[in-house]
């Protein structure tokens, strides 16, 4: 397993946030896990451009930071799910926000994205 090399900088409620939600689909784990309890298969079919390997790993990290409980069912095959712990449900309201904040500025938002996306690829070639 990888282990950081550095310590984080935890001075302040802005590092604590990235630190704990870094990474390209948590916010949208945390989501599909806040609309009901959730398979890690669940999850890959609603997210299909996240491999099965990140998606673990980023449930793995969400469950040590506390925001994610996982339940081992006794069957076989083993059944695992996903739910918020009370702690991952303050996250929400935050989310909801973030996901608001996009949706009235994804004009400009896309443009930006795709702009950049369109200069990085056309650089690549040269």
């Amino acid at each position: 397993m990888y282990v950081k090399k550095t310590t984080p900088s935890l001075n302040c409620g802005l590092d604590l946030a990235c630190e704990v939600l870094y990474g390209k689909w948590k916010f949208r784990i945390l989501w599909f896990i806040h609309q009901g309890n959730i398979r890690s298969s669940e999850l890959q079919r609603k997210m299909p451009d996240a491999s099965s390997r990140v998606i673990h790993i980023q449930l793995k990290e969400l469950e040590e930071h506390e925001l994610v409980a996982r339940t081992i069912y006794p069957v076989m095959p083993p059944k695992v799910e996903y739910t918020l712990t009370d702690f991952g449900r303050t996250l929400i309201p935050v989310l909801s926000i973030a996901g608001k904040w996009a949706e009235e500025h994804q004009e400009q938002l896309t443009e930006a994205i795709l702009r950049d996306h369109i200069g990085s690829s056309s650089t690549s070639s040269i």
